[in-house]
């Protein structure tokens, strides 16, 4: 017997592992392709099914749904129809309507299995329920059906499909006993939502810890920080392949999990699971939210991966061993840590004098991105593309190259110091706005621009008379270079990149002006403050 029970086991690891290697459509046709689906959905977790629904969309998986177990069906519901301690009826009433096919005796059995505080819910808020003993002359404008002994009139406040699920839902609770759905009506009736709700959400909470969402406070453990100078690589490791200048990066995480047995993988899984479990619970996310799932899922791989490369000294073939000696949690805070070690960092830079005024920090537009990057609660790399957002670290590469760019703003914020002078302040006031209304990139394009036409270091508004001149001026940067790293001659070579970056600014925003007007106008310049014109 235990023979043929682990046989089984093997067998359904086997196929799950199958499954998670297959894109979400292809896994739902898996699915329903066996010669059993019912037997071969109801054999998987609750939550990978959901997972698989999502991803595929809900209107291309009823069937899934419907030959799910009434436990499984429940888990769909807790995941998908609540936003924090809120139910959402219409979202649970989607569900039921993709639940419900040609055997109405396993649909009542899905209904059956949510709490009924959650059914009560669903119709006090979408549906009034009026007594015609107390009113015998209720007649709701909407759509409406009497209750068998005409006792009820039960009014719905839905449209379209949801109107028509709300009705189905309620003829077949009446077919299923009229004399309950009275009882339930009366109930409905006087029930206060707020304690319904709240009853609901407890339940709710308590399944989902059952199945690996653990509470708060020790979800938030998961990110708490640990040395990894204490976990330091091997000593014969071998050479940092993924910080070989074009070199690309290895997956750390899949050679993993590659080198280990079937069954570790399996163990393994379970443990991931849990630990974006736990992630979803500290980030505040929603558990059935699919969006929040696929992003911090990616997060807690990218963090696993710079972990691994940390652990193993950029030895891929070293993973497996290091997962077999090291629990996956400890592992995860190691890769975290390594980035929380550079916002702290961060966070020490810009108590160091001169680094900031006010709030703006004194470096050139994309450094500011970087540094607010990684001053997140969940430090991130700032990406070199208008508008695009912020992403996980995945390499060692990319943190030393975020430590040199700390260097980098030490000697930016040399360059600034020199300019701004002794008195911040009145230095910044000739603008007539806020530094970080003005942003110190574009102070520095203005005196770039000013140091290029006449040679001079002139920290003000450019002269609205000279922009005719500056196509002509803008055609090298030599000379505003020499100028100006003769003005910061501690950071001579730092300034002479940040002249090229803000001149080469400008002339992106200059060249095609002048190719649609043939002459400049200053009011045009976005980039350039220019006098007597709004710096904004």
């Amino acid at each position: 017997m235990s023979a043929s029970i682990e046989k089984r086991k093997l067998a359904r690891a086997e196929l799950l592992r199958r499954l998670s290697a297959m894109v979400p459509k292809a896994r739902i046709d898996a699915m329903l392709e066996e010669v059993d689906g019912r037997a071969m959905v109801r054999a998987l977790p609750a939550e990978d099914v959901y997972s698989t629904i999502v991803d595929v969309g809900l209107s291309d998986s009823v069937e899934v749904v419907q030959l799910s177990t009434p436990e499984q069906f429940r888990t769909y519901v807790d995941l998908a129809s609540w936003q924090k301690d809120r139910m959402d009826p219409l979202e649970t009433l989607r569900w039921l309507r993709s639940a419900r096919g040609d055997d109405v005796d396993d649909f009542i059995k899905k209904v059956k299995a949510l709490d009924i505080e959650v059914i009560e819910l669903l119709f006090k808020k979408l549906t009034t329920v009026h007594d015609l003993e107390e009113n015998p002359d209720a007649n709701p404008e909407g759509v409406a059906f009497e209750t068998p002994e005409g006792r009820y009139l039960v009014e719905m406040h839905a449209e379209g499909a949801d109107l028509a699920a709300l009705r189905q839902l309620s003829m077949d609770l009446m077919a299923q006993s009229p004399f309950e759905l009275s009882r339930f009506l009366e109930a409905v009736r006087w029930e206060m939502p707020t304690e319904l709700e709240e009853t609901a959400y407890q339940f709710r909470a308590a399944r989902l810890a059952d199945l690996g969402f653990p509470p708060l406070e020790e979800a938030i453990k998961l990110f708490a920080w640990v040395d990894p100078a204490k976990f330091q690589p091997p000593a014969a490791s071998g050479p940092a392949t993924s910080l070989q200048p074009g070199a690309s990066p290895p997956d750390y995480v899949a050679a993993a999990f590659t080198g280990l047995e079937p069954d570790e993988r399996d163990t393994l899984t379970h443990q991931v699971r849990y630990l974006v479990n736990s992630a979803l619970v500290a980030e505040g996310a929603e558990p059935g939210d699919p969006q929040a799932i696929r992003r911090i899922s990616e997060q807690a791989r990218d963090y696993l991966n710079l972990s691994l490369e940390h652990l193993t000294g950029a030895d891929p073939v070293k993973g497996p061993d290091v997962l077999r000696v090291r629990p996956l949690k400890t592992v995860f805070q190691v890769g975290f840590s390594l980035t929380l070690k550079l916002k702290r960092d961060v966070e020490r830079l810009a108590r160091e004098p001169g680094s900031k005024f006010g709030d703006t920090w004194l470096v050139l537009d994309d450094e500011a991105a970087a540094l607010a990057a990684m001053l997140r609660r969940r430090p991130l790399k700032a990406l070199k593309v208008p508008g695009a957002e912020p992403v996980p670290f995945r390499t060692r590469r990319e943190l030393l190259e975020s430590e040199g760019l700390l260097q980098r703003v030490r000697q930016q914020r040399e360059v600034f110091s020199s300019l701004l002078g002794a008195n911040v302040a009145e230095t910044i006031a000739r603008f007539s706005v806020s530094l970080a209304e003005l942003t110190p990139q574009r102070l520095l394009i203005a005196v770039a621009a000013r140091a290029a036409t006449d040679g001079v270091v002139v920290v003000e508004p450019f002269p609205a008379e000279k922009v005719a001149a500056l196509p002509e001026a803008l055609k090298s940067a030599a000379r505003a270079v020499a100028v100006l790293g003769a003005h910061a001659p501690a950071a001579a070579a730092e300034a002479k990149v940040m002249v090229e970056r803000c001149l080469a600014v400008l002339n992106a925003e200059l060249l095609p002006l002048m190719a649609r007007h043939g002459e400049l106008d200053p009011k045009l310049l976005a980039s350039l403050p220019v006098a007597g014109q709004v710096t904004l």
